[in-house]
């Protein structure tokens, strides 16, 4: 009887580390596991953290795409009021509202647009109709209309094609189109002079003209070579005109158009 006693704690002794090793067994693949989880994770954390920099990423759900400044597509709702022409046009089903100086247009007509700018949650007074993302424009063009008629409203010179040199305003508040975007903290709400050629007019859009001057300062890929103006005076492409105005920083006008400095409220001086 004592050696039987003496045997089985010889056995159960041999067992224990045996059985422990068991029980730890499956716990392998769970560290595994868990280790690949976590590289994933990690993975995902690099891939979110590089799409959030400055390189281009796919657009995810609910983001939205950037408008299309220059759309073309066929008339399928049209009406006016207030001054101005608003249509719905189709392009391979993708519906866009815009809205020109008053032009006669007919379901059905293809209309192409150039420059348009985008404004969200616009409340168009003369229709009682808020329109949740629409494109103002200067008038299309129309298929198979004659090209007279279809003429915007904005000046019809070409915009100059060579180096652009323009000499800077005088006076106390006078400064280069790269000054105002660099200094456009400071000058917010300020009345500010600048001196420009027109690279771009956009006529009757939200009741202003908008035009785009620039005088050889500042950087085309950082977009502060390019300065905007809103105003009611009128300018063609190619003018060299002196502007003054209010200048605003980081003005917002919804559906995704921001820019970082424009005047507003200019006067147009030639």
């Amino acid at each position: 009887m004592k050696r039987y006693s003496t045997i089985m704690s010889v056995l159960l002794t041999l067992a224990l580390p045996v059985a422990g090793t068991c029980a730890d067994a499956p716990q392998a693949p769970e560290k595994a596991e868990k280790s690949k989880i976590e590289t994933i994770k990690e993975s995902v954390s690099k891939s979110g953290h590089m799409m959030m920099g400055g390189g281009a990423a796919p657009a995810t759900d609910g983001a939205a795409a950037p408008p299309n400044l220059d759309p073309v597509g066929k008339v399928v709702e049209t009406m006016n009021g207030g001054g101005y022409t608003y249509a719905n046009i189709d392009s391979a089903g993708t519906k866009t509202w815009v809205a020109y100086p008053t032009l006669e247009t007919k379901v059905g007509d293809t209309l192409s647009f150039k420059g348009c700018m985008p404004m969200g949650g616009f409340q168009s007074k003369a229709l009682n109709r808020k329109f949740d993302n629409i494109l103002f424009c200067n008038a299309p063009e129309i298929a198979g209309a004659k090209t007279a008629s279809a003429k915007p409203a904005a000046s019809q010179k070409k915009a100059p094609t060579g180096p652009i040199k323009v000499e800077k305003a005088t006076g106390a508040n006078a400064y280069t189109v790269e000054e105002i975007f660099s200094k456009r903290g400071s000058l917010n709400g300020k009345q500010v002079v600048v001196k420009g050629q027109v690279v771009k007019v956009a006529s009757g859009i939200m009741g202003k003209n908008w035009i785009h001057i620039q005088d050889g300062t500042g950087n085309a890929k950082k977009k502060t070579n390019d300065l905007v103006v809103t105003t009611t005076e009128q300018a063609e492409e190619g003018d060299v005109i002196t502007v003054s105005g209010t200048l605003a920083k980081d003005k917002d006008f919804g559906g995704g158009y921001k820019y970082t400095a424009i005047i507003e409220k200019g006067s147009v001086k030639k």
